[in-house]
């Protein structure tokens, strides 16, 4: 066969995801940065809520790519190979925790970074986008 079936995030499921990760990080009082990106990369949505920290939109897109990209969350590429896969590849891809991907049945669609808190509050705001989809 020279091709195979692929899901793709809708605006909707952007929308939907952009608004449950704001809630919950309203719900745990820290203003966050969120990116969503689609399985080969590119960034769909994102929102820098008021009072999140400007350059952690920057880590947060490299958490999505390189969680669409290994389809596992950010922080499983190895400790000892994370600089250098950093610097290989200009800062796209990092280790920092707060990346997850997005896997709809069965199918990785995109992944999702988040930046501006704790690598725990990063993930948790992150679950709850997945979370709205069913993911």
């Amino acid at each position: 066969m020279f091709t195979e079936p692929s899901l793709k995030l809708t605006h909707k499921a952007v929308l939907k995801m952009l608004g449950a990760a704001a809630e919950k990080a309203e719900d745990i009082g820290q203003p966050q940065c969120i990116v969503i990106v689609d399985a080969s990369g590119e960034t769909l949505g994102q929102l820098r809520m008021s009072g999140a920290k400007y350059l952690s939109l920057k880590s947060a897109r490299s958490k999505a790519r390189t969680a669409a990209s290994i389809n596992a969350p950010s922080d499983a590429i190895p400790e000892a190979v994370g600089l250098y896969v950093a610097a290989a590849t200009d800062g796209a891809v990092t280790r920092l925790g707060g990346g997850l991907p997005i896997v709809l049945d069965g199918h990785l669609v995109g992944g999702i970074g988040v930046g501006s808190g704790s690598v725990e509050q990063d993930v948790a705001v992150a679950k709850a986008a997945l979370d709205a989809i069913g993911a």
